[in-house]
């Protein structure tokens, strides 16, 4: 009756049974979302039913109809699982609230299930997703920081094999000497083939990929005539190019058919763009590393042909000193008059040779500074009196021959300097000798040495000459800077230049300036560290 008239009309499927083991079995067949079992059936009770539905591990809700007499029943039916009761005789209104209300009950809890399902599988999904951003940016890491090559590649393909759910994997790098690829390393290999690693191995299927430059995914039947079937039944290869250029092959296997997806070949790709940035660092560091290799024997092949030319000079050097001081020595008697037969002619003839001997002297000494400035810097504190000291005295003769004075005014105290004396000598004497060339008879020269009020050591040479022209003067310290014709012509000779002065002042991280107007002279400055 309320299967017929209750419920049938407002569209529930109702199946009706008379007795409880009919109805188990008619529940495991209808998979009804509500039962309706009267306590009171014919050989098992309700309360036997509940107990059967248990055990059988049916999880419906069961409405249990009862007589007010068997209340006591209705509560161990509350205890073995009933959902809910009516009480006999029963309205059709109170079925359809009882069985709407359950009803409500069974599809909440099958929602809450539901979401707690979609919940489940999203955090798996989530952890899943983390797991591979995690080693993805390890692998990327690994890129920036490895140095060693094979810990590199070995970390790669780890990472792809984690990240594809793959039992093993294996990267293929193209060898550029014999055109075959190589096992660069394998993850979860067996020893047979791990023992190939540096070796040219073919595994049956990256081949077809490195021809046409796409990525390849095939399981089950079809893998079956590859050799790389024998490790899994199911394989996906990426290619890792640079360039557009298939440079090696990235594989995963794994031991079911189960197929490798659009999200796994994206994530290998992704590791595959790692290899491919692993490989172009390796080629600009072997190309850097070549490329030093280069620049060092070329600085070596440079330092060895500069100690030649060195040594070739100090060897001539050498070899004409003495013959060049024995000529200077006779030209020398010619010249002070001790011989008395020599005419007007001959004497301006002595004269002239007395002048080239001396710049040939000269010549030989630049070649000794040039190679003393371009030498390491052996600097020690030294007093700049005594280095002024030393220059005056060996140019005063030559000043007064040139009908020069030759003036000192030195400190009363040490004035010490970081200086290597034999460098900052040679300075001091072309300051001296381009002095004492560019001055008129009966000009002066000044040599001055003091501290400043800063605490550093000053040197400054003095001339009263023609002075420099003011829009030579900013180029007076380059190595293409030429005096005018005329002052070379009437003052000829050679001494070290001023650009090699520079050089050198430089070196020791002092500073040279000039300071010069024309017809009233020129002054050189130099400025070095004292110790404290």
């Amino acid at each position: 009756m309320i299967g017929r008239q209750t419920l049938q009309p407002l569209g529930y499927r109702v199946q009706v049974v008379g007795a409880a083991a009919q109805a188990i079995q008619e529940a495991v067949r209808f998979s009804p979302e509500v039962i309706i079992a009267n306590l009171s059936l014919p050989g098992l009770s309700g309360k036997d039913l509940l107990v059967a539905l248990s055990s059988q591990g049916i999880e419906v809700p069961v409405i249990v109809i009862a007589t007010k007499e068997q209340e006591g029943d209705v509560i161990q039916a509350f205890r073995l699982g009933a959902a809910d009761y009516l009480r006999w005789p029963v309205r059709e209104a109170e079925v359809v609230s009882a069985v709407e209300r359950v009803l409500k009950q069974v599809r909440s809890k099958s929602e809450r299930e539901t979401l707690s399902r979609q919940l489940k599988q999203t955090n798996q999904e989530l952890q899943r997703r983390v797991r591979e951003l995690t080693t993805i940016f390890a692998v990327g890491k690994a890129v920036t920081s490895a140095i060693d090559q094979s810990v590199l590649f070995d970390k790669i393909v780890e990472g792809a094999v984690y990240i594809t759910e793959a039992d093993c994997g294996w990267l293929l790098l193209r060898d550029e000497r014999v055109r075959t690829f190589m096992l660069g390393a394998c993850r979860n290999m067996p020893k047979s083939i791990s023992e190939k690693l540096n070796q040219p191995w073919d595994d049956g299927i990256s081949s077809l990929v490195a021809l046409s430059g796409e990525a390849l995914s095939i399981h089950g039947e079809p893998l079956q005539r590859f050799k790389v079937a024998k490790l899994g039944q199911s394989v996906l290869v990426v290619p890792v190019k640079v360039n557009k250029e298939v440079v090696g092959l990235m594989v995963v296997v794994r031991k079911s058919a189960q197929p490798f997806g659009a999200s796994n070949q994206a994530l290998l790709e992704a590791v595959a763009d790692y290899a491919s940035i692993s490989m172009v660092n390796v080629r600009l560091f072997k190309a850097l590393e070549e490329r030093a290799r280069s620049m060092q024997q070329i600085a070596e092949s440079s330092q060895v042909s500069e100690r030649i030319k060195d040594e070739l000079l100090q060897n001539l050097s050498q070899e004409l000193r003495a013959p060049l001081t024995a000529a200077m020595g006779s030209i020398d008697l010619l010249a002070d008059g001790r011989t008395r037969n020599l005419n007007e002619e001959q004497t301006e003839s002595v004269r002239v040779a007395q002048e080239r001997l001396r710049q040939l002297a000269e010549i030989l000494e630049l070649m000794t500074s040039t190679q003393q400035a371009d030498a390491p810097k052996q600097r020690t504190v030294a007093d700049l009196n005594d280095m002024a000291r030393q220059a005056i005295t060996r140019f005063q003769r030559l000043a007064h021959q040139g009908g020069l004075s030759l003036f000192t005014e030195l400190s009363s105290r040490q004035v010490m300097a970081y200086a290597n004396p034999a460098q900052i000598t040679k300075v001091l004497e072309g300051l001296l000798s381009n002095a004492i060339k560019y001055s008129p008879q009966g000009g002066q020269i000044t040599v001055r040495v003091e501290r400043t009020s800063d605490g550093q050591a000053h040197l400054s040479v003095q001339d009263k000459g023609p002075g420099i022209d003011p829009k030579r003067l900013p180029n007076i310290f380059d190595r293409t800077y030429q005096s005018d014709s005329a002052s070379s012509h009437r003052f000829g000779g050679l001494g070290i230049g001023l650009a090699l002065s520079k050089e050198i002042v430089n070196a020791h991280g002092g500073k040279i300036w000039v300071e010069s107007k024309p017809s009233e002279g020129t002054t050189f400055h130099i400025l070095l560290s004292s110790p404290s």
